[in-house]
């Protein structure tokens, strides 16, 4: 059983440090048990982050979207009327309310429901943000940059952010969508989901993470700024936003650089 000091302890040795910017990716279910669960977990990573640190998670809400793959598997054998009648039971979007996706982990949720969180609000590709830089994160959200250059996600970017991995692998690591934005041809869709006010349609590029694993392979082989460690019963790795998303669009532009 992991306590938040040891915790605490096995993050600065990987190198969080005080006043970083911290995306954190975690499977608790890898790291192994931990006293206080995914609360310790934000206990100690905020303890080590101290007051001028700021903790950052993804909270989407795919199951918002009728666009979505976890729709679509939701839907899939219903007739159209039972169809139709599952779109009309659908939530609308309250940044302040809705659960992160059960996708996004249990500290993706933590995170969100820590006092002084903020979220941004975009319905379907939300974040959530606790400590000093968390409104300069999260305020600015657009629909049409779901996890673009104008979304949080490049607000990581632009602040040089690390992100965690706790039992993690690349295949989830988000910020390479950032990287897939960059190159030419990006094409563009629409997009379906129950925002604040009701249904809404908008049209952003589109994105998929099929090619995540491979890609950080070769980010990993090449970054100079990874660093990694054991910690309880979980591979995990602290990854420089800036160099793994750079590395990435290099990759992406020569498929055969090495």
């Amino acid at each position: 059983m992991l306590s938040a000091a040891v915790l605490a302890d096995r993050f600065a040795r990987l190198g969080v440090r005080p006043g970083m910017v911290l995306h954190v990716q975690a499977s608790l279910r890898t790291l192994g048990p931990v006293e206080g669960g995914a609360g310790g977990v934000v206990d100690a990573l905020l303890e080590v982050l101290g007051t001028e640190g700021t903790l950052v998670a993804y909270t989407a809400t795919p199951e918002n979207s009728s666009t979505s793959r976890i729709y679509q598997a939701a839907v899939a054998g219903l007739s159209p009327a039972e169809a139709e009648a599952y779109r009309e039971r659908m939530p609308r979007f309250d940044p302040a309310a809705t659960p992160a996706s059960p996708t996004m982990g249990a500290l993706s949720e933590e995170i969100r429901t820590r006092p002084g969180a903020l979220r941004s609000g975009h319905p379907q590709t939300s974040w959530a943000a606790v400590g000093p830089l968390a409104a300069e994160i999260t305020a600015h959200h657009p629909l049409t940059s779901h996890l673009g250059p104008d979304s949080p996600l490049g607000r990581l970017y632009d602040l040089d952010a690390r992100v965690l991995q706790l039992g993690v692998g690349m295949a989830r690591f988000t910020a390479f969508h950032l990287a897939d934005l960059r190159q030419p041809g990006v094409q563009v869709r629409e997009y379906r989901c129950v925002a604040p006010e009701g249904w809404t349609t908008f049209q952003a590029p589109d994105l998929d993470d099929l090619h995540f694993a491979d890609l950080g392979t070769r980010v990993l082989a090449a970054a100079t700024g990874v660093t990694s460690a054991r910690i309880g019963t979980a591979d995990c790795r602290l990854v420089p936003v800036r160099e793994a998303v750079d590395l990435a669009d290099r990759f992406l532009r020569t498929p055969t650089d090495t």
